[in-house]
C-alpha cells in the first residue's frame, strides 16, 4: 500500500496588494496552523518519503513550518502545480518514483479539493470514510490535510484510486482552538 498526503497551503496574507499571487507569503495564522498541522502529522506518524510542492511562496513557507520530517524526504518544488487542476495534478502523481511510499502534496485549491473528490471517487461517498469525504465536498480550508490509502502503482493512479484514511481541518486540532 503506499500513502498520499493532500495538504493544501495555510493562510497566506494580502496585507501588500502589489505583490503577485505567487509571491504571496503567509500570515500569523497560517503560521500557526501549519505548526499545528505539523504535530498532528507527527502524532499520527505521518513522514512522507516524496514532497510535491507548489513553487508559489506560501506553498514553500507551508513545507518550511511543517518540516522536518524524520527521513528527509526528496523536496520538489514544482512550477506546475501553481493553482493546477486536478487532472494536472494527477498526472504529475502518475510520475511518481515507483519506489516512493509515501508522497505529500502540497498545493492550491480548487485543484487540491477536487483531486481529493475524484481519488475518493462516487464510491467513497458511502461507507467509512463518508463523513470525511462530504466534508471535502464542503471545502478543503487552509492547511487541511487529507491522507488516502492507494493499492495501485503511482503510474495507475486513477479517478476513484484511493481509500480516504482521514480528512484533518486546523480547526478540529486543540491548538487552534486557543
Amino acid at each position: 500500500m503506499r500513502q498520499l498526503l493532500l495538504l493544501r497551503h495555510a493562510k497566506s496574507s494580502w496585507d501588500d496588494p502589489s505583490l503577485p499571487d505567487h509571491a504571496r507569503p503567509l500570515n500569523a495564522r497560517g503560521r500557526r496552523a501549519a505548526q499545528a498541522m505539523a504535530a498532528a502529522m507527527r502524532d499520527l506518524g505521518l513522514a512522507p518519503d516524496v514532497v510535491l510542492v507548489s513553487s508559489a511562496r506560501r506553498t514553500l513557507q507551508t513545507l518550511e513550518a511543517i518540516a522536518p520530517f524524520p527521513d528527509s524526504p526528496m523536496v520538489e518544488p514544482m512550477d506546475d502545480l501553481y493553482l493546477a487542476p486536478w487532472p494536472r495534478l494527477l498526472d504529475l502523481l502518475r510520475r511518481a518514483p515507483e519506489t516512493a511510499r509515501s508522497i505529500l502534496l502540497i498545493g492550491h485549491n480548487p485543484g487540491l479539493q477536487d483531486l481529493a473528490l475524484a481519488l475518493v471517487g462516487a464510491g467513497g461517498m458511502t461507507g467509512g470514510a463518508a463523513v470525511a469525504a462530504r466534508r471535502i465536498a464542503e471545502g478543503f480550508p487552509t492547511c487541511a490535510l487529507a491522507e488516502f490509502s492507494i493499492a495501485t502503482p503511482w503510474h495507475d493512479l486513477a479517478e476513484g484510486g484511493g481509500r480516504l484514511v482521514r480528512f484533518l481541518a486546523p480547526a478540529d486540532l486543540p491548538e487552534m482552538a486557543i
